[in-house]
């Protein structure tokens, strides 16, 4: 088996027993978000010119719903690769997450950490370049899903940042509908989420014969709805992302599968094992091109009794496989 050019990751684990009125400043226009997959069809013509949102936005509040901002603008803004500050006073733990505040990742980050500070990033590799730098303590990574399984990208990530895993956790995705005070799912012209969360709710959005346009976080959709002000547009996001941006939540658990994603906790320092605790290790390793050199890696795991978990393979960008050479082969006529 050749396996030149690969890394192999491997999972370790020893064998042990309301309304408002909304007043837009500035617009962006949101035609530019693409057709994503098999669910999510082109937008029509007149849609990319009148569907527009806010970055801005001075909102009168009529009637407040829990945990709703009155201002948008006071939620935090994401950190991007090239501008990091902070007020931090190093209190309080802080952790990073790529999207706006009501993603996914965050809930993740506060289910492991309850009382943290979270700090939403423009990109996944934006969040671990500020735990390396010092302006956050931990970052939260999706590394897989039960539904759409490896995620690649943030495999290499790890490669590419020397950074530890001291945590995981598992977040069960529960995908709502959610639109405007008076909105109903039946009146839906367009739903906006990110593509993935569109393709796994795409038996309830065939039947409601709507527009689907991906966006880039699923937090990024309700906010784009609650700023846009029409009723026949809706959002495929989280019940916190609903109470954040005012939205009302028309339909719950509309997910056509269950999906549990999950998400490791990466920080600078590693956590030193205790002799009688049970702990999941991971390692990343790369072989020589050779008959039976992976059987002979793993035989040193099943010797000592180490369950392994999961196993991904990964090419190794600096030492791409190399291509054959086909002038040895005579074409068979």
């Amino acid at each position: 088996m050749a396996l030149n050019g690969c890394s192999i990751w491997g999972c370790a684990k020893a064998l042990q027993p309301a309304t408002s009125t909304l007043s837009l400043n500035s617009k962006h226009d949101l035609g530019k978000c693409g057709k994503w997959r098999r669910c999510c069809s082109s937008v029509v013509n007149g849609v990319e010119s009148s569907f527009q949102y806010a970055d801005r936005v001075q909102v009168q509040i009529t009637e407040l719903d829990d945990g709703f901002h009155k201002d948008l603008n006071m939620l935090p803004k994401p950190l991007t690769a090239n501008k990091f500050s902070s007020s931090r006073d190093g209190t309080k733990l802080c952790v990073a997450y790529k999207g706006l505040a009501g993603a996914y990742t965050e809930e993740a980050a506060l289910k492991a950490y309850p009382k943290c500070e979270t700090v939403p990033c423009d990109d996944f590799e934006t969040s671990l370049q500020a735990v390396e730098s010092g302006l956050v303590d931990k970052a939260v990574l999706p590394i897989e899903s039960s539904e759409g399984g490896s995620i690649h990208h943030n495999y290499d990530l790890l490669l590419d940042h020397k950074l530890h895993i001291v945590g995981e956790v598992q977040l069960l995705i529960n995908h709502c509908l959610l639109g405007l005070t008076g909105a109903t799912k039946e009146n839906l012209k367009f739903v906006l989420s990110h593509p993935q969360a569109l393709v796994q709710c795409e038996m309830m959005l065939t039947d409601l014969a709507v527009t689907n346009i991906g966006v880039d976080d699923t937090a990024a959709a309700a906010k784009a709805v609650s700023l846009d002000g029409r009723r026949n547009i809706g959002a495929i996001a989280s019940s916190r992302a609903a109470k954040l941006y005012g939205l009302h939540i028309l339909a719950e658990g509309i997910q056509d599968d269950d999906n549990i994603t999950r998400c490791l906790i990466l920080a600078r320092d590693p956590i030193l094992p205790e002799t009688n605790g049970s702990y999941k290790t991971s390692i990343v390793f790369s072989l020589q091109e050779g008959p039976g050199v992976l059987m002979k890696a793993l035989e040193v795991f099943g010797l000592r009794n180490i369950n392994l978990s999961k196993i991904e393979s990964r090419p190794v960008k600096r030492y791409p496989v190399r291509l054959r050479d086909d002038s040895k082969y005579e074409s068979i006529k």
